[in-house]
């Protein structure tokens, strides 16, 4: 409690210090608007309900697509470290895609797909695909080769010990994974959000395209700190005890 006292001290200063540089005039407002304009409009957009019925549009689309990257990305990383033609062929896949940025499967799922959520999916499930992959490939050639001497010592072999001792042993690196995975997931989205306009629901990033069309930058603001404290919040309740607790379970406490 303590910390995020000071966390929100430091926030709430350094808002006021915004505040006080934008209003003397030292950072134009029609390019940096004051906190006071950006609460307004936040303010605003949560009692109309925009905010709110974006934010779940663009969650939805996250979860999904974040969800069968997952499905695809976690068995074929345990193949990817089992099977040397794997490694050599989707593993590679993998780490050449991984550096490709999101928005290049914009105009490729546009071409498949169209203007509709399946080119949303898409691109959501492109972004996060490939690091959840090489996470898992990672994870499991960095279990200790102790635990499976010993495991094979007790008697234990084949899919028992990766069911038992490898994937277990492997998962604090996996769920670090996950959480990379997801922080792709919402570039994606976003980008995907931005070029690809449809009417089955607008989200944050459709906000935050409108905003800069309109040249409305406490509309681009309020939307980049909204994703922003999603992001916060999903790491802090989702991926960091589920981190701490596999950390310590594994005698790895994380500093």
């Amino acid at each position: 409690m303590k910390r995020w006292m000071h966390a929100l001290v430091i926030f709430a200063v350094f808002a006021v210090v915004w505040e006080i540089l934008v209003r003397v005039g030292l950072i134009p407002e029609i390019f940096v608007p004051p906190p006071s304009r950006v609460a307004l409009y936040l303010g605003k957009s949560l009692w109309d309900g925009t905010l709110l019925d974006a934010s779940g549009v663009t969650l939805r689309r996250l979860l999904l697509g974040y969800l069968v990257g997952l499905a695809a990305g976690l068995p074929l990383g345990l193949l990817n470290a089992r099977f040397k033609f794997m490694e050599d062929t989707v593993g590679m896949l993998a780490l050449g895609l991984q550096t490709l940025p999101s928005v290049c499967w914009v105009p490729l799922a546009l071409l498949w797909f169209g203007q509709t959520e399946t080119a949303m999916f898409f691109i959501v499930i492109m972004g996060s695909l490939w690091s959840v992959i090489l996470a898992t490939d990672a994870g499991v050639r960095n279990v200790s080769p102790i635990y499976i001497r010993a495991a094979r010592t007790m008697g234990s072999r084949g899919l028992h010990t990766w069911i038992k001792v490898i994937i277990p042993a492997s998962l604090p690196f996996i769920v670090s994974g996950m959480k990379q995975g997801w922080a792709f997931a919402w570039r994606s989205l976003m980008a995907a959000e931005i070029y690809v306009t449809i009417l089955t629901g607008f989200g944050l990033g459709h906000l935050l395209h409108y905003g800069r069309e309109l040249h409305a930058m406490e509309q681009v603001v309020g939307i980049m700190l909204v994703i922003i404290m999603i992001g916060l919040l999903a790491d802090k309740v989702l991926f960091s005890p589920w981190e701490r607790f596999l950390y310590r379970r594994w005698g790895k406490e994380k500093a």
